[in-house]
């Protein structure tokens, strides 16, 4: 079995790269794992993962299955559009995703899971919108088939690492277990980056924090990714084969009162027109979960959060997650949603 170490170099040249599999291989091992995490988690906020399970086989299933969504006639591609989609589901084009305000160059498809409308009642929270069904392009069936599995997988390996992560900083492994379980709100992107801006612009992905608890991604060999590091800059994230990106959301930073970090990231376009490929998976409790404060020896030692008053906080996560959708996505939430857009 390949060994992988950690390679964090003063230069920044890669994030630490963590082999889940440890967990398994006795209490030495899986000591050096959690140190491994909690360096990493409370140092950086961001990691690589090897060593998850996931097999090759069932990327393929997915990313060909990703290629043919976007090599499919516009008129297909455009016949899912978000904007028909009071729950934030389906197709964007490229330009129409905002982060800060500006616009981010990558088109894209977001799925959640597959769910029936809950339009929410006069006196329930308006964060329900954010549940309904996917849009699915019915000329190609295996998409749905492949981004299923796919949220079921990764769902799998994000409770295992927050388990073991949580291990880590001695705190109870299965604490936030309750906010997710069958009602979790996970969340999937496919994205396509078609190359740089025509009028020179470089902004693939404004630089922003996840909402959530954890981020897996799977990122293709073109690369852009880029951390905010401890020195005050943007360090670029070099591919790692058959390996996923991880980050940590605002929610366990909060949780930790900012003992975890939440660390801004950004993608910058590929050069000419080259494109790039990834798959964020977003690890996101119930939409009406509210998040404890975790209990961990570490507490007193926690710095408190960075706050943002243009980005304020909700106790209850689907406030965040329908702050998020109605900035980033301002088609549809004028579309469907004019009277919450004051509130975000």
């Amino acid at each position: 079995m390949t060994t992988h170490t950690v390679t964090t170099t003063p230069s920044y040249d890669q994030l630490p790269v963590i082999d889940l599999s440890a967990a398994d291989r006795g209490p030495q091992a899986r000591a050096l794992l959690h140190a491994q995490l909690h360096s990493a988690a409370h140092d950086v906020g961001f990691f690589q993962l090897v060593g998850h399970g996931v097999t090759p086989a069932e990327t393929d299933a997915l990313l060909t299955a990703m290629r043919a969504f976007f090599a499919l006639p516009e008129a297909d591609r455009l016949a899912l559009d978000n904007v028909n989609s009071p729950h934030f589901r389906g197709y964007t084009r490229t330009g129409d995703e905002r982060t800060a305000g500006s616009r981010d160059w990558r088109d894209q498809l977001d799925i959640g899971a597959e769910r029936p409308t809950r339009a929410p009642g006069p006196d329930e929270p308006p964060y329900w919108w954010l549940q309904g069904p996917n849009q699915w392009p019915a000329a190609l069936p295996e998409l749905r088939t492949a981004a299923l599995a796919w949220i079921d997988r990764l769902s799998a390996v994000a409770a295992r690492l927050l388990h073991e992560l949580l291990t880590a900083i001695g705190a109870p492994p299965g604490f936030y277990d309750p906010v997710f379980g069958t009602h979790a709100h996970p969340h999937l992107k496919l994205v396509r980056y078609p190359g740089s801006a025509g009028d020179g612009t470089d902004q693939g992905v404004g630089a922003h924090k996840d909402y959530g608890f954890l981020t897996l991604l799977l990122q293709d060999k073109v690369g852009g990714l880029q951390v905010h590091r401890e020195d005050g800059l943007f360090h670029d994230v070099p591919p790692v084969e058959g390996a996923f990106v991880v980050n940590l959301g605002e929610l366990l930073e909060v949780a930790t009162n900012g003992y975890l970090l939440a660390t801004n990231h950004r993608v910058v376009s590929p050069p000419g027109a080259t494109e790039r490929f990834s798959v964020p998976f977003f690890y996101n409790p119930r939409l009406d979960a509210r998040i404890s404060p975790l209990p961990f020896p570490h507490a007193s030692d926690a710095p408190g959060i960075t706050t943002d008053p243009s980005n304020p906080l909700y106790a209850e996560y689907g406030y965040n997650e329908l702050k998020g959708k109605l900035r980033a996505h301002p088609l549809a939430a004028e579309r469907h949603h004019a009277e919450l857009l004051a509130t975000a």
